[in-house]
């Protein structure tokens, strides 16, 4: 049987809270099974699925918004790239080269990854 990990555990792994792996398991984010206790054991698989490529990301999970490519508009040395993560949508500007390397199109998987003390909008 493959590693089995408690909830504290798989949210220490994913560096997010345990009430968060509560929700998503409610929300269906997240494959989870009961021991014969009720508790609920999180798949070495499952962990590796959430991590993805960025395993070792020192940023918090609540600074990040997984999602799919909506849009991605080319222009000189920048792409702006729209992500729908749920409810949000997110819209960034990154280099050229970096869209090209993440292959980044619409309908493709990704997670923005937001760092800032502040975000200020006034109307």
């Amino acid at each position: 049987m493959p590693r089995q990990f408690t909830i504290g555990e798989a949210a220490g792994l994913l560096g997010v809270s345990i009430d968060t792996l509560r929700r998503w398991d409610r929300d269906g984010r997240i494959k989870t099974r009961r021991d014969r206790s009720n508790r609920r054991l999180v798949s070495a698989s499952e962990i590796e699925r959430l991590r993805g490529n960025d395993a070792v990301s020192e940023l918090s999970a609540r600074n990040r918004f997984a999602g799919v490519v909506r849009e991605v508009k080319v222009e000189g040395l920048l792409a702006q790239v729209e992500i729908q993560a749920g409810p949000f949508r997110v819209v960034a500007v990154i280099t050229r080269e970096a869209a090209e390397e993440l292959k980044l199109k619409p309908g493709a998987p990704a997670t923005a990854l937001v760092k800032a003390t502040s975000v200020m909008v006034e109307r």
